[in-house]
């Protein structure tokens, strides 16, 4: 039986990702239309929105409005907190400054040829990354989120086994860091897979919170969730209608999960409190208006 929860606490923590569906869309969303999107869903009742991020606008043109967006956000009356990704250290110094960031995300890619890719570095000096950035967070009083990408294979021929993924992500806990998600960047997990990392890490490691950034089709989306349910999963990322991918990983981009099923199932196992469906029809009207 599942402990009655306070009015507005969930189980699990939903985190909405904007931010991914936006960022390799074909054509430059205004920064106007980000923010009522924004604003919209900042009413819904998540509990972290992945809004933006503070990385080199020649890589993520989409992005680079990131700072603009943030001054338009209604953030009054909302119980959302705002993640941030960042990419290096000099993103980091950007992203603390702004008082409304609660979270900054770091991709650290286990694939090698991702992480240069994706943040133009080694793994090596990514690792320097992280510890510096979580200097910066320590020190700015904000929490520093990991992403372990391609986190579940990749398809560039890196090596990949679990227990790469189970290495870095204990790397990721000697340092401290308080929130690890594991990234099915291009949706090649199996809930196999899934169970086994989450089952293994949850267990060794109950310091850390793990989550998960899973990719997936309408034909595996479910399996995937409930295997990370099972597994005893308490963070999940999802962006509405499905949309996202990173633009860096591969020409054809497997979906963020999309939250829309995600929601229903996650309220049926009585996991995730009653959300916003008014502020939530809105945002999926505006989602259909933009993302065209």
């Amino acid at each position: 039986m599942i402990p009655a929860q306070s009015p507005g606490v969930s189980p699990v923590t939903l985190v909405e990702c904007p931010r991914d569906a936006m960022q390799g869309w074909s054509h430059f969303i205004p920064t106007a239309d980000k923010i009522r999107y924004l604003n919209a869903l900042l009413q819904v009742g998540f509990d972290t929105i992945d809004f933006g991020s503070f990385v080199s606008p020649k890589a993520i043109p989409q992005m680079a409005d990131t700072k603009e967006v943030l001054e338009g956000l209604q953030l009054t009356g909302s119980r959302s907190k705002l993640l941030s990704i960042i990419a290096n250290v000099r993103g980091a110094e950007e992203a603390v400054l702004h008082e409304e960031i609660s979270y900054l995300g770091f991709p650290f890619s286990i694939s090698p040829t991702f992480q240069l890719r994706n943040t133009n570095s080694t793994i090596e000096e990514s690792l320097q990354r992280v510890e510096d950035i979580q200097e910066l967070c320590i020190k700015h009083n904000k929490e520093l989120v990991i992403y372990l990408s391609m986190g579940f294979g990749n398809p560039y021929g890196d090596e990949y086994d679990a227990e790469i993924l189970l290495y870095w992500a204990e790397e990721m806990v000697k340092r401290e860091i308080g929130i690890i998600s594991l990234a099915d960047t291009v949706g090649l997990a199996t809930p196999q897979q899934v169970s086994f990392a989450l089952e293994t890490l949850i267990r060794s490691y109950p310091s850390a919170l793990f989550g998960v950034h899973l990719h997936s089709t309408p034909a595996n989306w479910e399996r995937k969730l409930q295997a990370a349910i099972n597994a005893g999963c308490t963070r999940f990322d999802g962006a509405l209608k499905g949309i996202g991918g990173c633009p860096m990983a591969q020409d054809e981009l497997v979906g963020n999960m999309d939250t829309t099923l995600m929601i229903p199932l996650l309220q049926e196992k009585a996991l995730l409190h009653e959300l916003n469906e008014k502020a939530l029809q809105e945002s999926l009207r505006i989602a259909a208006e933009i993302f065209v």
